[in-house]
C-alpha cells in the first residue's frame, strides 16, 4: 500500500495529491459555473488534442460561432446572440475543458514517473484514480452530446453523472492524503466504524449532491422561490403525491426541489443525532472534526435557502456549490477519523 513507500518519496507524494485536491476542487467550481452561465454546450465538437488552444483569430471564432448556431439552444434560445455574448460562454466551457486536460496531465506524468520508483502494486489507487479522470472526460462529452440534438439542455441525468465521478475522484484523493498524513491504511468501505448512523449521514449526503445535481440541470431552482414552504403549502401543488409514479418522477422539477428541500432536514437532523451520539460516547477524537461538519451543513442549507430567494442570484448559487465541496472534505475527515 501507499502508507508503506520508501519515506522519500512520502513527502512528494503527499504534496502531489494536495495539489490534484485543489485543481479537481476548481474544476468542479468551474463545472458549476459552466452550468449557472449556461455555457456547456457552446463548444459542439469533440476536440481532445486540437482543442488545447482557444481560437486564435477571427475566422476560428466564426467557425466555433456557427457550429454553435446548428443546435437547438441557439435556434430556440439564443438566436439573437451576438459573437461577443457567445465568447463569454465559450470562454467559460474552454476552460473547463482545458481544467480536465492539465489535471489528466497532472496525474498521468508524476504517476509515470512514480511507475519507475515504486512497485506498480502500490500505485494501483492512483492508477484508477486516473482511469475514473479519464473516464470522466468521456462523461463530460457523453453529457454534451444529450443537449445537441432536440434540447436546449444536457440531461440532467448524465449532469448529476458527470458530477458524481468528480466528487468521487476528490474523496479518493482525500482518502489516500489522509492515509499518508497519518501513516495508516484505512478502507473506505468495510472498515470497523461502529456507529452506523455516520455512515448513513455520509451516504446520505453524497445522495443529495446527486439530487442537487438534478435541481441545477432542471434549473429547479427557479420555481417555488419561497421558503420554508413551497408557496403556500409544505408539497407542491402541482404535484399529486398520492400517486406513487409521480412520487418517484425524477423529470418532475417540483418533485426534485421538494426531494432536495426535505433530504437536507434530514441530514441537519441525522447530524444533530450524530453529535448526540459522540458526546454520548465521550468520542473526544470526534467532537472538533464534527464541529466543522455541523457548521458547514448550516452554511450549506443556509445558502441553499437564499439561492431560491434571490432567483438563483449566479453568486449565491456559485457559493452552494463551493460550500459542497467543503462539505465533502470535512465530512470525509469527519468520517476517516470515526473509522477505529
Amino acid at each position: 500500500m501507499i502508507s508503506l513507500m520508501n519515506k522519500k518519496y512520502i513527502n512528494f507524494i503527499t504534496s502531489w495529491l494536495f495539489s490534484l485536491i485543489l485543481l479537481i476542487a476548481l474544476m468542479i467550481i468551474v463545472g458549476g459555473l459552466t452550468r449557472l452561465t449556461d455555457s456547456g454546450l457552446s463548444i459542439t465538437k469533440w476536440q481532445l488534442f486540437s482543442g488545447f488552444l482557444p481560437p486564435l483569430n477571427q475566422q476560428d471564432w466564426l467557425n466555433y460561432f456557427n457550429l454553435y448556431k446548428e443546435i437547438p439552444e441557439y435556434k430556440l434560445q439564443n438566436f439573437n446572440m451576438s459573437l461577443s455574448e457567445f465568447k463569454i460562454i465559450f470562454w467559460w466551457e474552454w476552460i473547463h475543458r482545458f481544467l480536465g486536460r492539465i489535471i489528466g496531465l497532472a496525474v498521468l506524468i508524476p504517476l509515470v514517473y512514480l511507475s519507475f520508483k515504486i512497485e506498480i502494486k502500490k500505485l494501483l489507487n492512483l492508477y484508477f484514480i486516473f482511469f475514473l479522470i479519464c473516464f470522466q472526460g468521456f462523461m463530460g462529452w457523453y453529457m454534451v452530446t444529450s443537449g445537441l440534438v432536440d434540447k436546449v439542455d444536457v440531461s440532467h441525468y448524465r449532469l448529476s453523472a458527470h458530477l458524481f465521478i468528480a466528487f468521487i475522484i476528490l474523496v479518493s484523493l482525500i482518502w489516500i492524503f489522509l492515509n499518508l498524513k497519518n501513516k495508516m491504511d484505512k478502507k473506505f468501505f468495510f472498515n470497523n466504524s461502529d456507529t452506523i448512523s455516520i455512515k448513513v449521514l455520509i451516504f446520505l449526503i453524497f445522495i443529495q449532491i446527486i439530487i442537487g445535481a438534478f435541481v441545477s440541470g432542471l434549473d429547479a431552482g427557479k420555481i417555488y422561490q419561497t421558503w420554508p414552504f413551497m408557496n403556500d403549502s409544505y408539497f407542491p401543488n402541482d404535484v399529486n403525491f398520492r400517486n406513487y409514479n409521480e412520487f418517484l418522477n425524477f423529470n418532475d422539477r417540483s418533485v426534485v426541489q421538494f426531494v432536495h428541500r426535505n433530504l437536507a432536514y434530514i441530514i441537519f437532523l441525522l447530524i444533530i443525532y450524530v453529535g448526540y451520539l459522540i458526546r454520548k460516547l465521550n468520542k473526544v477524537v470526534l467532537f472538533k472534526s464534527y464541529n466543522y461538519l455541523l457548521f458547514f451543513i448550516l452554511i450549506q442549507i443556509i445558502l441553499g435557502i437564499l439561492t431560491l430567494l434571490t432567483d438563483v442570484n449566479i453568486i449565491i448559487a456559485s457559493m452552494h456549490q463551493i460550500s459542497s465541496i467543503l462539505l465533502i472534505i470535512v465530512s470525509i475527515n469527519f468520517y476517516y477519523k470515526s473509522i477505529n
